[in-house]
């Protein structure tokens, strides 16, 4: 196995197979993603990218209480301007979509909390295997009191529909792995984190041998079908105004302090 360029949070390899691997790897925060990690998850679909051997991709989290915790909550307190805030859903936007766009398929191996920036990189892979014990969700309703953008709005409701969007987010409940099953969320389910070991390896090696153009045709022409137009060059994106109304709103700073702070936010609308 080949190491690649990496940090200590985020490891990236490549087998002689084939098979890429990047372990989000900060078990003792839940895998709470940093600004640094997901810039490293694009540079990771990069290197992917200039390397023609690489034929699947597998993402993990390092343990087994999470696969991703959501973004690490102690960065927003550095948010004060409306493009602190667009500027955030735009990197968000190209870490997405570095994974959407990659040429190989993706596997999402979910042991435990798949949560916030955590289900929206398991919703942009392909395939996503979960273990019994794992809980997705959004619960941003509860928590922080910001939002969705219109591309994680969109890609969600493709996965399981509008209606189900509703109800995860207003509820700020979190799904079992078998209600994730059930609803498309996730493809399979296996009884731990060693069978979930063991599946992803086998479905990425399937994935390897068979024929590459096809299936990045099929990624492609799926995502051209879900994708709108983008706007002109230094015109508004949809939702920008959702998007400011809620990172730039008391409610916002107030759920942040609160979540550090573990205590319950006192919302107020504004």
């Amino acid at each position: 196995m080949s190491a690649q360029p990496a940090t200590d949070e985020l490891l990236f390899t490549t087998d002689e197979a084939g098979i890429a691997r990047i372990v989000l790897n900060r078990p003792q925060a839940r895998n709470a993603m940093t600004f640094a990690m997901y810039q490293g998850l694009i540079t990771c679909c990069e290197a992917i990218t200039e390397n023609p051997t690489v034929k699947a991709l597998i993402i993990t989290g390092a343990g087994d209480k999470a696969f991703a915790a959501g973004t690490d909550i102690a960065q927003f307190r550095s948010f004060n301007t409306a493009e602190d805030a667009l500027g955030y859903e735009r990197f968000m936007d190209r870490v997405l979509g570095s994974l959407e766009r990659l040429r190989v398929p993706t596997i999402a191996a979910i042991a435990g909390a798949c949560t916030g920036g955590g289900a929206a990189i398991a919703a942009a892979c392909d395939l996503r295997v979960a273990t019994q014990d794992a809980r997705f969700g959004f619960p941003i309703a509860r928590t922080l009191g910001n939002c969705l953008s219109q591309g994680n709005l969109k890609r969600l409701s493709g996965l399981i529909g509008p209606a189900r969007v509703k109800d995860i987010i207003f509820t700020a409940r979190l799904v079992g792995a078998e209600e994730a099953l059930a609803i498309g969320l996730v493809g399979e389910v296996v009884a731990d984190r060693a069978a979930l070991t063991e599946r992803v390896d086998t479905l990425a090696r399937l994935l390897a041998g068979h024929a590459p153009l096809t299936m990045q045709a099929t990624k492609e022409g799926l995502r051209r079908l879900a994708e709108d137009e983008a706007p002109a060059e230094g015109q508004p994106h949809p939702g920008d105004d959702l998007i400011l109304m809620c990172y730039m709103s008391q409610d916002f700073r107030e759920g942040m302090e609160a979540f550090l702070g573990k205590r319950t936010p006192e919302w107020s609308g504004r």
